[in-house]
């Protein structure tokens, strides 16, 4: 195995940002590089789990001013000879650069989502009165005191270029701060269809009866789940129903969604990574309806290459990069029209062989271009340049 070894630095082991982190992980241990994965969790588990060859180092997540002590110990957790930020947060990727600047260590900075996109984008300001100043920073419950605050954000978004590098898994990202395409890729070779039986998942997770649409991730306003259920409403087919798998940590947007379509859902628990084929197999049809919005934009869609890899049926929509990562392989509509993707259900189950078959156009082109390999070719130049 190589020396040289590899520090992923994410700013909250308890969000999102680390499926990508188990993603590039799992990407440079093909490249035969050690990998750690390094960073905060803000009391409550793991987002994800980990796949089991990765090693994850936690340290507990606090605001201002303690934050400087947990920030001094997580500089010090960093190791690698290589240092790659995941997400330009000051909360990994300004910590990044105190270490690469007192080291001399390389930093990469990967970006899978444009953070500033959750606060209004561009036309987010902070300008507030001296008393609200004040508040903001001496208030226990101030808003500066949360190291991850907008205006920090915007900071860090000013320092990008201060990376050696940057990689960016959409065209969004690429026009607004450069860096190498890594798109959002999948294992193949765990994500085969071929290893499961889908009528025996259906029976394992009391699914047969069903005919299933599944949102393997999170719930979140903007990913147009609840476009999945006006359809399915509007449809009122008493067989099908959506599953969603792991559900949102973020807040009780899961429970909103089964008071008002409890009876369309089937809510799975998160599980391991190396346990998702399965749960995947189980699906008819992989959903992805992302609304038109500035965050949906910037993003590319984990879900996207789970249903592709799996040779499934992925139904989605028309924002950002999805038409050309989907092409002709998947099912495409406007984003925000539940009658379209009524339509397009019924498309689907009218002839599932002639879906099903679009579903295995979708693995080999995920294979060709979302997969491992296909990721570590990438990344290996942009380390090599280092």
């Amino acid at each position: 195995m190589s020396e040289l070894k590899i520090s992923l630095v994410v700013s909250d082991l308890s969000g999102g940002g680390s499926i990508r982190a188990f993603l590039l992980a799992q990407v440079l241990i093909s490249l035969n590089y050690q990998v750690e994965i390094v960073g905060f969790i803000y009391g409550k588990d793991l987002y994800a789990i980990p796949p089991n060859d990765i090693k994850v180092i936690s340290l507990t997540g606090t605001n201002y001013p303690k934050f400087l002590i947990s920030a001094s110990k997580l500089i010090q957790k960093i190791d690698g000879d290589i240092i790659y930020a995941i997400k330009p947060k000051f909360t990994n990727f300004g910590l990044s650069l105190i270490k690469k600047f007192t080291s001399g260590r390389p930093l990469l900075l990967d970006m899978d989502d444009w953070e500033l996109s959750w606060h209004g984008g561009d036309s987010w300001k902070y300008r507030p009165s001296i008393k609200q100043l004040y508040r903001d920073i001496f208030k226990k419950s101030g808003a500066l005191r949360f190291p991850d605050h907008p205006l920090y954000l915007k900071w860090m978004e000013s320092l990008v270029n201060s990376a050696n590098a940057i990689t960016i898994d959409t065209q969004f990202l690429k026009e607004r701060f450069g860096g190498v395409y890594v798109p959002n890729g999948k294992d193949t070779a765990m994500f085969d269809p071929y290893k499961y039986d889908s009528e025996a998942s259906r029976e394992r997770y009391s699914l047969s009866e069903y005919r299933i649409l599944m949102f393997p991730g999170a719930p979140r306003p903007h990913k147009g789940v609840e476009d999945v259920l006006i359809a399915l409403e509007h449809l009122n087919q008493p067989d099908l129903r959506l599953v969603i798998v792991g559900g949102s940590p973020y807040d009780d947007y899961d429970d909103q969604l089964i008071r008002q379509w409890g009876r369309w859902i089937i809510k799975l628990p998160k599980c391991p990574v190396e346990a998702m084929p399965d749960v995947l197999a189980a699906a008819h049809i992989v959903v992805v309806p992302q609304r038109d919005t500035l965050t949906a934009r910037a993003q590319f869609p984990l879900k996207l290459t789970d249903g592709m890899s799996m040779a499934k049926p992925v139904l989605s929509t028309r924002v950002g990069d999805i038409p050309e990562i989907l092409g002709e392989t998947g099912y495409l509509v406007e984003p925000a029209c539940p009658e379209k993707i009524a339509e397009q259900i019924q498309l689907i189950f009218q002839d599932l062989d002639l879906a099903n078959q679009r579903g295995i156009k979708a693995r080999e082109k995920c294979i060709e271009k979302y997969s491992i390999e296909a990721m570590a070719s990438t990344l290996k130049s942009v380390i090599s340049q280092l």
